[in-house]
């Protein structure tokens, strides 16, 4: 089984945590200001009120592509888990203590939201858009389509950046995760939004004051990850694998 630790404070509060935690808020804030404002831009270039497939696949990109250069950047000092349902399931898995990863979320929480009103105040105004479910789409649909690409995407952070045995598979791990970000923003948005993120959805809540369904984007994606950094942790990696020390994830 996974050793899930709370943690010690020494450690979480260790000049390498402190570092961890700003890399976290960078690279979240990077993210969010990437894949929210093409969204925005997108919103400013068409008068179509409803997301057409070109402008699906234009976000599903720069999600992608953001996530790909957050994740890179912060990897050699915080591990790059740029989403709170990465910390969670990465805690569950053993591979961060409980203390540092509730830090990781208010770096992270943190990031997303100063992103937004860095767009809100450099696009002069502008709306932003916040995560919703999309028409004929309930709340218990939306909640179990967050869950299965949430866990996707943490089942592959798991298997291309986590696992030991990933071997050489590690240096394409950003790119890896970039790109099932992107498919599942592809094959999610139209329904649920595609978040995968709390932070994606609560910045952006934040900011317009709209936290409708907003719930939706953080149960779906804290069981979805949950559940994946169970599943690998238990059932593909040794005991010796799992070391909960903030000073490597």
């Amino acid at each position: 089984m996974a050793c899930i630790a709370f943690g010690r404070c020494d450690d979480s509060f260790s000049c390498a945590s402190i570092k961890a935690y700003l890399a976290e808020f960078i690279s979240t804030l990077l993210f969010v200001f990437a894949g929210v404002g093409s969204a925005i831009a997108y919103d400013k270039l068409t008068s179509d009120a409803a997301l057409d497939p070109a402008g699906l696949v234009a976000i599903a990109v720069c999600h992608g592509f953001a996530l790909f250069v957050a994740v890179s950047v912060g990897a050699t000092i915080s591990g790059g888990h740029v989403n709170p349902a990465v910390t969670f399931g990465l805690a569950l898995g053993g591979q961060i203590t409980i203390l540092t990863g509730i830090f990781y979320w208010v770096a992270q929480l943190l990031g997303a939201i100063v992103a937004c009103f860095l767009l809100k105040l450099v696009t002069g105004g502008l709306a932003v858009p916040t995560h919703t479910l999309g028409s004929g789409v309930g709340a218990i649909e939306g909640v179990v389509m967050e869950i299965i690409i949430t866990f996707a995407l943490v089942y592959t952070v798991y298997a291309t950046a986590v696992d030991p045995k990933k071997g050489s598979l590690g240096t394409i791990a950003p790119i890896a995760i970039g790109f099932i970000v992107g498919a599942n923003i592809l094959a999610a948005g139209p329904f649920s939004g595609g978040s995968m993120n709390p932070a994606r959805s609560f910045g952006p809540a934040v900011v317009s004051g709209n936290f409708t369904d907003n719930w939706v984007y953080w149960v779906g994606p804290l069981i979805g990850g949950g559940l994946a950094g169970l599943v690998y942790g238990n059932l593909y990696m040794c005991p010796s694998d799992h070391a909960p020390l903030s000073s490597e994830f």
